[in-house]
């Protein structure tokens, strides 16, 4: 009997294993963290070990409307946490380099701009423009997990569409982008006001999420050209020194690694097009980065090994 229980359990295991990292993806793009995404998978795991598995028809969908549905009660509550925070809120970023796609078909609903506008949609929302245009799934299929009619999913759908449509969105290449960021990066350790002003597009905002623990940057958002090369201008000399920086992947677009004495201590990425730099998104919160540090750690290791470098859907449930 307790070989046949095992059995059965690597069975539910191997099954789980080959959705980990879609239900990961979903999760991450809906919660905009790496850590309560993980958090969520590994409650799904244990919702489908301890079920009755024999009466799951479809074990796929099973665990694609549980890690949903976990995820649509966590967005509930983390409105109200968020209340609390300090600061601007940016989502945790992750190194794709690891994982190009967290396990997506396509790299929608990942950059961490577009994360950030998905915070305006109500959870249902959220949930179903994630499972429709980074999924792919069809809409009778998101009504099921969301528990609405498909016409009424559409509309969710529509909704999410129309609430994105409007805002900036990365249109210039990674070439592009690359040089935008490095052009402002030169710029902004010297506090050249006139040089950023240039770089900027007119209606530009720069965010730093530390919760409180950064002392030199600004604790609210600021807006426009004009007003942000000065802000960024006058923290220049402080919170420049002795920070090296090195372009990394984050999220599925270029960004830059902000390293002090080999440690990490910030992740900036942006949104360009022709008119220059909208945002500037600094995540200086430590233990948003910890994920991330972990993995630029595993990858290139002090004595040149290589090691694990997912930011954060293991292989195999955690125990």
């Amino acid at each position: 009997m307790t070989g046949e229980v095992e059995a059965t359990l690597d069975d539910a295991a191997a099954v789980f294993a080959t959705a980990r990292r879609r239900l990961f993806g979903i999760a991450y793009r809906m919660l905009g963290s790496a850590a309560e995404a993980e958090d969520v998978v590994q409650e799904t795991w244990v919702r489908w070990q301890t079920t009755d598995r024999s009466a799951v028809l479809n074990p796929q969908a099973f665990l694609t409307t549980t890690v949903t549905r976990l995820a649509i009660n966590v967005l509930q509550s983390a409105r109200s946490r968020r209340e609390t925070y300090v600061g601007p809120w940016l989502p945790e970023p992750v190194d794709t380099s690891a994982d190009p796609t967290l396990g997506a078909e396509r790299a929608e609903a990942l950059d961490v701009a577009l994360l950030m506008l998905l915070e305006r949609l109500t959870p249902n929302e959220r949930a179903a423009y994630v499972l429709r245009e980074a999924f792919d799934y069809a809409y009778p299929e998101i009504a099921r997990i969301v528990g609405a009619s498909p016409t009424a999913t559409r509309q969710l759908v529509s909704r999410a569409r129309k609430h994105l449509a409007a805002e900036p969105r990365n249109t210039v290449t990674g070439t592009e982008r690359r040089a935008l960021l490095e052009a402002f990066l030169a710029a902004a350790r010297v506090g050249d006001v006139e040089q950023l002003e240039r770089l900027f597009a007119e209606n530009v905002v720069t965010r730093a999420d530390s919760n409180g623990t950064a002392k030199h940057v600004a604790r609210v958002a600021v807006t426009g050209r004009y007003k942000v090369a000065r802000v960024l201008s006058s923290f220049a000399d402080i919170f420049w020194a002795g920070i090296t920086t090195r372009p990394i992947d984050v999220n599925g677009t270029e960004g830059m690694a902000m390293e002090r004495d080999g440690e990490l201590v910030g992740v900036l990425s942006v949104t360009a097009s022709d008119e220059g730099l909208h945002e500037l998104m600094w995540q200086l919160n430590p233990e948003k980065i910890d994920p991330f540090r972990q993995a630029l750690t595993g990858r290139a290791a002090p004595d040149g090994s290589t090691g694990p470098a997912t930011p954060g859907p293991s292989a195999t449930p955690r125990s």
